[in-house]
Parts: structure tokens; C-alpha cells; sequence
């Protein structure tokens, strides 16, 4: 199954479990691309001493994962795409909804 996931939520526990859930996807051998939205853009910074998003996120990639970051979203934000989570377009978007089987969206 290729599964999408859309986080749009800068809620620590909440993203925390969306990765988690693409993390245990991937292991049953799911394919998983996650795009961040609105305030999902935030992901990288969210960990905190109970939830560590920024581990999770990691380890999707590790994984065979893929994140992608609105581009627009992060420059609202002053802010620009990284190495775990790269500057994306709404075509990326649009392209993860029509290539996946299931989306979730957070």
C-alpha cells in the first residue's frame, strides 16, 4: 500500500503519532510520504521530553520514508527547507494524493 500523510497540526503529540504510524507503516512494507502543511511545517521543532518527533521523523527517512515541507508555508514562517524535510510545491502535494492508496490527513 502507498500510503500519504498530511499533517497540518503543530501539536507535539499529535504529529509524534502520525510519524508513528508512518514508522510502523513502513515496517509492515508500505511505501509512506508524508507531507507538512500550515503549521505541520513546525515538526522539526516540536520534540520535547515526552514526545520526540524529531526521532521519528529521522527514522522515517531511515526508513525509506519521504517528507516534504510546503515551501510557501515555510517561508510565511520565515523559514526554508532542510535536509530531513526539503522545500516542496503544491505539485508534490497534488502528486502524493494521486499516487497513494490511502491518505491521513492530521
Amino acid at each position: 500500500m502507498k500510503l500519504g500523510i498530511v499533517i497540518y497540526s503543530d501539536d507535539s503529540e499529535t504529529v509524534w503519532n502520525a510519524f508513528r504510524l508512518g514508522n510502523f507503516s513502513l515496517n509492515k512494507g508500505d511505501e509512506v510520504k508524508v507531507f507538512l502543511l500550515a503549521k505541520g511545517v513546525e515538526a522539526e521543532s516540536l520534540s520535547n521530553e515526552q514526545f520526540d518527533v524529531r526521532g521519528q521523523m529521522e527514522q522515517l527517512v531511515e526508513n525509506g520514508g519521504e517528507i516534504l515541507a510546503c515551501g510557501t508555508c515555510l517561508k510565511i514562517r520565515n523559514s526554508e527547507g532542510t535536509e530531513l524535510c526539503p522545500l516542496s510545491t503544491m505539485s508534490d502535494l497534488y502528486d502524493l494524493i494521486n499516487e497513494s492508496d490511502k491518505i491521513i490527513s492530521i
